[in-house]
């Protein structure tokens, strides 16, 4: 997948396991927006409706599993953690198989699905046509520091109603908006390798400890834990 190939919102009547082999993906849901580096798997419900995208190139590798022979049964998307084992069974189930063999990798990589605790980012644009405007611009130039009170003089609205639009669409403030829109956008650019001292002006902040601190505060994890490879993940030395 190129930086710019988009699976629009589509829904599979299996669950979907996917995975970047290489690159960042991003899926998308009605209510999260997961950044997916290849230390972490999202699992998707099947029905559930859904668009997959590529932060940057990427090689996405997914396993559809009949809900009918699945042992797992989660309602929601789940991020699990990619090890090195669950990397080659995801290979192995790629290739031509008996139905014996099938299943028996398939009850294996059940067991292997290994939650681990990382926040979705739910960064939806709100309804109203000048909210969502900023909210696009701020999107394409996250390091934007206007505040709403100047955004609304571009745009031609009164501070209060642009921060009335942003609850209303978004169920979040614009000031906490923001604040997730700047940490979705420099996921993959961490996941990149790109060090957090550089990351962080690129999406608005003006010290990487702020960044830190911010990025803390809405994951529960720093920026190089979010990242880190589970015991056992491809690559690991």
């Amino acid at each position: 997948m190129s930086r710019s190939t988009v699976f629009e919102w589509h829904v599979h009547a299996e669950h979907q396991l996917a995975w970047a082999a290489s690159g960042v993906l991003t899926v998308l849901t009605e209510g999260a927006t997961w950044v997916l580096p290849p230390t972490r798997a999202l699992w998707i419900p099947a029905g559930l409706p859904h668009e997959t995208g590529a932060a940057s190139k990427a090689a996405l590798r997914s396993v559809f599993v009949p809900p009918a022979l699945s042992a797992v049964q989660w309602t929601v998307p789940t991020v699990v953690a990619a090890s090195a084992l669950l990397a080659e069974v995801i290979g192995y189930l790629a290739g031509d198989l008996g139905a014996r063999q099938r299943a028996h990798a398939e009850a294996l990589l059940s067991d292997l699905l290994t939650p681990v605790p990382v926040p979705a980012l739910d960064v939806r644009s709100p309804a109203d046509p000048l909210a969502a405007q900023i909210a696009g611009q701020l999107r394409a130039h996250p390091a934007d520091q206007r505040t709403l009170a100047q955004w609304g003089l571009a745009v031609g609205a009164s501070e209060r109603t642009l921060a009335r639009a942003f609850v209303a669409g978004t169920g979040l403030s614009f000031g906490r908006w923001r604040t997730l829109l700047r940490i979705q956008s420099a996921l993959p650019l961490l996941a990149a390798g790109h060090p957090v001292s550089r990351v962080a002006p690129r999406v608005g902040y003006e010290t990487a400890s702020a960044f830190i601190a911010a990025f803390r505060r809405e994951t529960g994890l720093t920026p190089s834990a979010y990242f880190t490879r589970s015991p056992g993940s491809p690559g690991e030395r």
